[in-house]
């Protein structure tokens, strides 16, 4: 009887305008607080997955830029041949302070990674696997003192080549610049394409400082990398489909 009544002065209360206003907001409050905790939650727990998601999809995108694709014949076929494709990884190790770094990622040859492909992240260039195991590649680092890479200054063409001093791993070294090649503070330095590792155009660093040496043939500059190489996490691998073909003609010994 105690609980028949109960209920009954809840409805009643309920009823009233008033207090019906008051009980269903302070639900609607609570229910709110609630699933938003829970929200929150949920998405700080699947946030990794995302992320790994979300790599997954950029290369696919990737692979479907104009850069990844070459046309073959522009008169009479106007078809597009696909160059490049790409694997996301996730790296597991990496270093910046030594004068040698190298990087480890989760992927490997079961997953088509082999030596001598380019790594890259969406910011710009990483560094070249040079081993791999069935679940693992190690790469050598655009941070390496043995490392260069080719360069072009994109608002002119004119090539260089890019290094590392050793030091600050923000920053490298463009080498090898005509006397004739004036440059200036923010001029953009990207890949050339005469490597095939890495497709043209992707993004190496900006000029911060240009020096011009007198009596000298070739002039350098110091350029900051645009990738921050201290906080690596999601990187790509570049698989150039055609290296095969390539190499082969390249090796090809004159008749």
């Amino acid at each position: 009887m105690f609980l028949l009544l109960e209920t009954f002065a809840f409805i009643l209360v309920v009823q009233n305008n008033y207090q019906h206003t008051i009980f269903f907001n302070t639900a609607n409050r609570f229910t709110g607080t609630v699933l938003n905790s829970y929200n929150n939650i949920t998405e700080y727990l699947t946030l990794r997955k995302a992320n790994e998601q979300l790599a997954s999809e950029n290369a696919r995108l990737r692979k479907a830029m104009d850069y990844s694709f070459r046309i073959t014949d522009t008169v009479t076929h106007y078809r597009k041949d696909s160059l490049f494709s790409y694997i996301s990884a996730k790296v597991i190790q990496n270093s910046v302070h030594k004068q040698n770094n190298y990087i480890l990622i989760d992927k490997g040859a079961n997953h088509g990674i082999r030596p001598d492909m380019g790594v890259i992240t969406s910011n710009g260039v990483v560094g070249t696997v040079i081993e791999v195991s069935d679940h693992y590649s190690r790469i050598i680092s655009m941070l390496h003192s043995k490392y260069k890479l080719n360069g072009r200054i994109k608002k002119n063409n004119h090539l260089g080549s890019v290094e590392w001093d050793g030091t600050d791993y923000t920053k490298g070294i463009l080498t090898d610049i005509p006397v004739h090649v004036k440059l200036q503070k923010g001029d953009t330095i990207v890949t050339s394409g005469n490597s095939l590792i890495f497709p043209e155009g992707l993004l190496i660093g900006t000029v911060e400082d240009y020096q011009q040496e007198k009596n000298e043939k070739f002039n350098y500059a110091v350029i900051r990398f645009s990738v921050d190489y201290n906080r690596l996490h999601h990187v790509y691998v570049i698989n150039n489909l055609m290296l095969d073909e390539q190499t082969e003609l390249m090796n090809k010994e004159e008749e």
